[in-house]
């Protein structure tokens, strides 16, 4: 309802177009008035109290970006929601939207020429939604994949082979030589294991993070460009050319309305699939804490401009990184690599990748580019013997991600509680054994990155229950991924992989120099050694106290006088 302000004269049963037109209120009141003056122009307000008012929701619909073309932007479009249908879908959602294609003004006519008043309007197409479809939680892999009935029995036929993770294993990057076991950890991170909801309302993630460190020219990087082309839902994007908002969310001005909204990032985008992240070690420190969340909750909370909100990011994490000094140098150890051990630990499995030199192996290696370059000509359907064609996997990793949710056995489990008891040294085996490093810690995170490992090996096969057979492959490799790392010394600091002996080592030279230099005083780093050396500790133990405490901001390191002095 609009009443006058001058005389009071009302109108009732407003009919207001759905969608975004709005409704233009009269200009003039034809009301009859006798013996008064007439209305001025534009006397009608609006009466709230008599209006009948429905909810509606204004979002940006994009474009999805395995269907974007090579170098172009994604494209928009504007949806107008009503009634029932809002606050159904958040940021991130993959939706099918049935709607009237619709127009609206935006911006008041202006006059391009003052002799002929010739008026100009200005319309922005937008979207009257009337049906909207939103992909349910795990099935957001199928998303856009249409499997036939004949395909479907092929699947099948291909599971119930004995050979089908050899199989998958080698259609992994056919092209890159060697790296068996990089690629069957990266066939179990493109299947993942199952996702749980216990019944306080919490949830375990099922995807698998996996992060290959090494040497360049170690084909890191193409193994992503792989994943990229393979995983039916998957985001490529480079560390350097990454932020924390453009990988999480972020929150922006509305130009048209000035109200703040909410763009999901990477991480969102690929909600039910895999973000690959290329040189890993040049982001920032700033923003590589901002994925801690995003990769073990599997959520991206944001706080920002009044907005208080929280997203989905159902997605696996794969990384690639090169250690510190260009090459990796086996005398350094841990010095390698600049990450801190809360980031490590989410990885569920880490590959140290080396460039050995080897005659056999390079001469192998080279007959293979040379095979390589020389059959690039052939057309990419022709796939060698025993390997998947790269449409067929794709369609494959779907149906299995869909119609698949493997759980452990019991006799599995059992046998995975023994082991992850022997290999926290917790039994009377484990610590009669010489060698101490048998019996390094691992923690729980550890032991559910292999569970999701041995998940992801029952589904490739669509059985219900992982086996023994699964665990003990899962066991594999974790042991030649993040254990043979930990051993090597390349992860000692990050959780779980420092023996309470070389802890308790730590700890004492920590304390000792805590508790002999003064606050500013600058003492010399050779001074410092040699003292603790007297004293019989480690040299490898000392240089590792000074390092984390430098890295904690505790000593200052001045190079050019090597000097080291206390600033807290």
């Amino acid at each position: 309802m609009v009443q006058c302000r001058s005389c009071q004269a009302t109108i009732s049963n407003i009919q207001v177009k759905p969608g975004l037109e709005g409704y233009q209120l009269p200009r003039k009141c034809n009301t009859e008035q006798a013996g008064r003056p007439k209305c001025p122009l534009d006397p009608f307000f609006i009466v709230p109290d008599k209006c009948a008012c429905v909810d509606y929701q204004v979002l940006k619909l994009q474009e999805v970006p395995e269907n974007l073309p090579q170098g172009e932007m994604p494209r928009h479009l504007q949806l107008y929601i009503d009634r029932a249908l809002c606050d159904r879908v958040v940021p991130g959602n993959r939706v099918t939207v049935l709607g009237i294609y619709s127009i609206k003004k935006i911006g008041k006519p202006k006059q391009r020429n003052i002799r002929d008043k010739v008026t100009v309007g200005i319309r922005a197409p937008y979207l009257r939604v009337v049906g909207i479809q939103i992909d349910q939680e795990g099935h957001g892999y199928s998303s856009g994949v249409s499997i036939t009935s004949s395909e479907e029995e092929e699947f099948r036929r291909l599971a119930q082979s004995e050979n089908v993770y050899e199989r998958i294993a080698r259609s992994i990057a056919p092209s890159i030589f060697g790296s068996e076991d990089i690629k069957k950890s990266v066939a179990s991170l493109l299947f993942g294991g199952s996702r749980k909801r216990l019944p306080d309302g919490l949830t375990r993630r099922g995807d698998i993070n996996v992060l290959l460190l090494g040497d360049p020219g170690t084909a890191k990087s193409q193994l992503l460009k792989f994943v990229e082309r393979v995983a039916p839902i998957a985001v490529y994007t480079s560390g350097k050319g990454s932020s924390a908002a453009g990988l999480t969310a972020s929150v922006m001005r509305d130009p048209a309305t000035r109200n703040f909204v909410m763009e999901g990032g990477a991480m969102v985008l690929a909600d039910g699939g895999v973000v690959c992240i290329d040189e890993f070690d040049k982001m920032r420190e700033d923003d590589r804490v901002a994925i801690h969340e995003a990769m073990e909750q599997q959520t991206i909370s944001i706080a920002k401009a009044g907005i208080t909100t929280t997203l989905n990011s159902r997605c696996s994490v794969m990384a690639a990184a090169n250690s510190v000094f260009g090459r990796w140098d086996d005398t350094k150890g841990e010095e390698n690599i600049d990450f801190m051990p809360t980031i490590l630990s989410r990885f569920d499995m880490i590959f140290i990748v080396k460039d050995e030199h080897d005659e056999t192996r390079d001469t192998t290696l080279a007959k293979h580019v040379m095979n390589v370059h020389l059959n690039a000509l052939k057309t990419a359907e022709e796939t060698p013997e025993g390997e998947l064609s790269l449409k067929f996997l794709k369609k494959y990793i779907s149906y299995c991600r869909s119609r698949c949710g493997p759980r452990l056995s019991e006799s599995a489990g059992e046998k995975l509680k023994n082991r992850y008891v022997l290999m926290r040294g917790g039994t009377r085996e484990a610590e009669n054994q010489s060698d101490k490093r048998m019996a390094i810690p691992i923690t729980v995170r550890q032991l559910e990155a292999i569970v999701r490992i041995s998940e992801s090996l029952a589904k490739m096969r669509l059985e219900p229950f992982a086996t023994e057979r699964d665990v003990d492959e899962a066991l594999r490799l974790f042991q030649v991924s993040t254990l043979d790392a930990a051993m090597s010394g390349s992860l000692t600091g990050v959780e779980g992989f420092t023996t309470e002996e070389d802890q308790e080592v730590l700890s004492r030279i920590e304390k000792q120099l805590k508790r002999r230099f003064a606050i500013g005083s600058q003492v010399s780093e050779h001074a410092i050694v040699q003292d603790f050396l007297r004293q019989k500790y480690p040299e490898k133990a000392i240089y590792k106290v000074l390092h984390f405490m430098i890295r904690r901001g505790e000593v200052q390191h001045r190079l050019q006088r090597k000097m080291l002095y206390r600033i807290k």
